[in-house]
């Protein structure tokens, strides 16, 4: 059996993108304000950098570290005693659960509702039962699946924002990995904003976003989008001001066996591995949340839907790469998009 997880590899090549190529601030040191600071961060399974500029940025990445570790812990749904863990041994009864853990239940319902369940936080025993949660890598039988499909029913899971409860069904477990990345760019974005800094940017393993419309020295932001064929390079540059940039593939965690790949996103309806027209997806709006969210769901969904999706959500812009060799760029991103891929057709839609 051979796997392979790229989270790590895709934030550092991420970083590397968007702040030696898209930085250009170092020059400007003798100015105050636009003083680069950069953290490293270890969580999440994910190599986090973290970026700000300016007098207040040293103080709020310490605080921004601080909360990455913090909603590490609470989202878990394996450590004991997070509020993910409770909600699913408490699954049947209200649990009260603090505001990020309420919030992103909601954005991630509401994606839910939106997409059809394309995106399903009730997939969880199943990510377990596929192993990608332990690392040991298994094809359940079609038996097992059944059952555990059987047993979700997120549609039914209940939200009261005056007591802050949620509600689970009896025998739905959740987790928020399609999620969790983006929410935590968000929220260490919005702590950055609060403490008085104009000009940041955040990789966490995929997930890029940013704050400010430019940098300091008044260019934009650029963010690479991973080639899928050669995690080592990139297939095109997006120029942008304050924006989510989301990543979801099949190539950045899988794993084969007796010549099959099997990768780790799921389709809700099947239990089994996606298995659609898609390399990957990338996701650009102005969430975080919302953008992780949607990458993973876009990509169950596949092109001509994710297409459709974008078309209707003038918020939401994409780069598609399809198995085909394709790139397929929305309207929205079409001046904003360097080409820099070998072997791709792209295609820029109007």
């Amino acid at each position: 059996m051979r796997c392979k997880g790229l989270t790590g590899l895709l934030a550092a090549f991420i970083l590397i993108m968007s702040t030696s190529c898209a930085a250009g601030t170092d020059s400007a040191g003798d100015d105050a304000g636009s003083e680069k600071y950069q953290k490293q961060v270890y969580a999440m399974d994910t190599v986090m950098i973290l970026t700000a500029y300016g007098e207040n940025a040293e103080n709020a990445l310490e605080a921004a570290e601080e909360t990455i570790l913090s909603l590490e812990a609470d989202l878990d749904p394996e450590a004991e005693g997070s509020s993910v863990y409770m909600l699913n041994q408490n699954a049947g009864t209200a649990v009260a659960v603090p505001e990020d853990c309420f919030n992103i239940m909601s954005t991630t319902l509401d994606v839910f509702r939106e997409t059809g369940g394309a995106l399903d936080p009730g997939l969880y025993p199943i990510i377990k039962a596929w192993g990608f949660i332990s690392g040991d890598y298994r094809v359940p039988s079609q038996t097992e699946l059944d059952s555990l499909l059987a047993q979700m029913d997120t549609a039914s899971i209940l939200l009261d924002e005056e007591s802050m409860t949620v509600t689970l069904p009896a025998g739905t477990e959740v987790s928020f990995g399609a999620a969790a990345k983006g929410y935590t760019a968000q929220r260490v974005l919005d702590i950055m904003a609060e403490a008085g800094v104009e000009s940041a940017i955040v990789s966490l393993g995929g997930n890029v976003q940013t704050l400010g419309d430019t940098k300091p020295d008044g260019s934009q932001w650029t963010v690479a989008v991973i080639d899928p064929n050669d995690t080592g390079s990139y297939v095109g540059l997006l120029y942008t001001g304050q924006a989510a940039v989301v990543t979801s593939g099949g190539y950045q965690r899988y794993f084969e066996e007796d010549g099959v790949t099997y990768i780790h996103i799921l389709d809700p309806e099947t239990g089994y591995p996606v298995d659609n027209d898609l390399l990957s997806i990338t996701v650009v709006t102005d969430d975080g949340t919302r953008a992780d969210a949607l990458s993973t769901a876009l990509f169950v969904l596949g092109s001509e839907e994710a297409l459709a999706y974008a078309e209707s959500h003038e918020d939401v812009e994409l780069v598609i790469i399809t198995k085909d060799d394709h790139v397929i760029v929305t309207a929205g991103l079409a001046d904003s998009f360097s080409e820099a891929g070998e072997g791709y057709t792209y295609e820029y839609l109007e």
